[in-house]
């Protein structure tokens, strides 16, 4: 590898001075390097053209965190392009690098001393022909405005499969295991499976458990009504953006993605080892 983009958090990166120290390293050894500057924060959200990233790019070094990997992912999707991401926040799950190991890592893309792993991603609309959208992580259908109980039937390849009385529902890739979805209570998949898993928020159904799907199985959630409540509608968040919303008798369809994201890896270490490591350095917070 020799050609690199950096897509930066410029909330993590102060002033981009990291990221101007990696371009000028891959520089030194004969590479070529530039910045895109992606944040979201506080509701106040910039980001970079699709169209300044050249099509020969080889590598995406990702600066920032879980979320900003995502957002990158999600948005270079149709580059095939392999990502790395690089963690400047507190604790990550998809970033393998760190700060201290970023430029030995560098020395290795460059040696073409690297391997890549392909994740799912899902697509998500109330019509698969009418502006879907892309998740990484996941899709949640969640209450929008009030606190109150959604009725939400689920049907699998167009029959029924059960009715959740919940807060909501999360779809998760195995990317996406280790977000939302396991902290309601769902499984944690290896990120290179070709499934789902869709766990329900907080249901009132004793017997509610997680359902993990086959990568070709396609998700229909209909939000049904509840008559003594006025304006009912749900909220569909992609990865954690809100995208869309449910009127009662609505339907919103989930499947895999056609495209899959490719995530640059350097180490040989199992996906149980990281987990291993990342959730003891989650106890220690």
């Amino acid at each position: 590898m020799r050609k690199f983009m950096l897509i930066t958090n410029a909330y993590k990166d102060k002033s981009l001075a990291l990221s101007e120290k990696i371009v000028g390293y891959i520089k030194e050894r004969g590479g070529t390097a530039a910045i895109c500057v992606s944040c979201a924060e506080e509701g106040v959200v910039c980001d970079f053209a699709l169209e300044s990233i050249p099509e020969d790019t080889e590598c995406i070094l990702v600066l920032g965190g879980d979320g900003t990997l995502i957002r990158a992912a999600t948005k270079v999707q149709s580059m095939q392009i392999p990502l790395i991401g690089v963690n400047l926040g507190r604790l990550g799950y998809l970033c393998e690098l760190e700060e201290a190991t970023v430029f030995s890592a560098i020395d290795k893309l460059m040696a073409d001393a690297y391997m890549t792993e392909e994740r799912i991603m899902l697509c998500g609309g109330k019509s698969m022909g009418d502006s879907t959208r892309l998740a990484l992580n996941d899709i949640a259908i969640h209450w929008s405005g009030d606190l109150s109980m959604l009725e939400l039937m689920v049907y699998v390849n167009g029959e029924l499969l059960t009715t959740y009385h919940a807060d909501g529902v999360v779809i998760a890739t195995p990317t996406g295991s280790t977000g939302y979805s396991m902290s309601a209570g769902g499984p944690i998949m290896d990120p290179r499976a070709r499934m789902f898993v869709l766990t329900p928020i907080n249901a009132q159904n004793l017997n509610s458990q997680s359902i993990v799907l086959g990568g070709e199985d396609v998700v229909e959630i209909e939000m049904r009504s509840r008559g003594y409540q006025a304006n009912q509608r749900a909220g569909v968040s992609f990865d954690g953006d809100l995208g869309l919303y449910l009127k009662a008798g609505e339907r919103v369809e989930i499947k895999r993605a056609s495209n899959i994201v490719k995530i640059c890896k350097l180490s040989n270490r199992s996906f149980l080892e990281i987990l291993s490591k990342k959730m003891r350095a989650k106890e220690d917070l």
